[in-house]
């Protein structure tokens, strides 16, 4: 089971309270990051966007625009209610609380000390590699009833056809009663699976290779 810890950016910038807002955004123009996690003493107090950073800053041509960035600190206007991951999280529990309160990142404490930052694109990183599309391939969805042993059954008949499954998932299927499973595979033509699948009374949805040089694509 992938862990926080696994997906997770070690390497964190780091800003302390009394930094400035102009030395903040400087940094994050400098390393194209959106956040920055405050730390004081080793432990993290608090957190400021480039958003909210963009906010401080006057209207064009005002008279305090070059100033005001400058005088204002950090700790003024952090975020100080900060919500952590933990190393040994779950990559799922990082992702749900990542979407459900609508969040870019989670920093990541361990013993009370900032340890790394889990990022939206951290996740979808991770779950490209989990599916296996970071290299050319296929997919195919087949339409299965939700009936313990289909899935063996559905592999078996891959298995016999020599080709590698990447990944496999699984979600619901517009009928109740039925579930969709979606398949990556290690080939560039998908056709001869999708017939095999056929064969063997499953209903295949769609087919498609990932490969733009040979890209195969049928829908039911």
């Amino acid at each position: 089971m992938l862990r926080v810890r696994d997906a997770m950016t070690r390497e964190v910038v780091t800003v302390a309270p009394e930094t400035s807002a102009g030395q903040a955004w400087g940094l994050c123009r400098e390393r194209n990051i959106r956040h920055l996690p405050v730390v004081e003493g080793g432990r993290l107090v608090g957190i400021i966007s480039d958003r909210d950073l963009r906010d401080l800053s006057p209207p064009r041509d005002t008279p305090d625009q070059e100033n005001t960035l400058g005088w204002v600190r950090i700790r003024d206007v952090m975020s100080p209610e900060v919500v952590t991951a933990h190393p040994l999280d779950t990559i799922e529990h990082a992702a749900r609380v990542i979407y459900e309160n609508k969040f870019n990142c989670l920093p990541v404490v361990a013993d009370g000390e900032l340890v790394g930052i889990i990022t939206s694109s951290d996740l979808v990183r991770t779950l490209v590699e989990l599916v296996g599309a970071h290299g050319p391939g296929s997919w195919v969805e087949v339409e299965v009833p939700n009936e313990p042993g289909t899935l063996a059954g559905v592999t078996d008949v891959i298995r016999d056809r020599h080709v590698n499954i990447t990944s496999v998932l699984v979600g619901p299927a517009s009928r109740a009663t039925y579930r969709t499973i979606v398949l990556r595979l290690e080939t560039g033509d998908p056709t001869s699976v999708a017939e095999s699948l056929t064969a063997a009374g499953y209903v295949v949805t769609s087919t498609e290779s990932t490969d733009p040089t040979e890209r195969y694509l049928e829908r039911r």
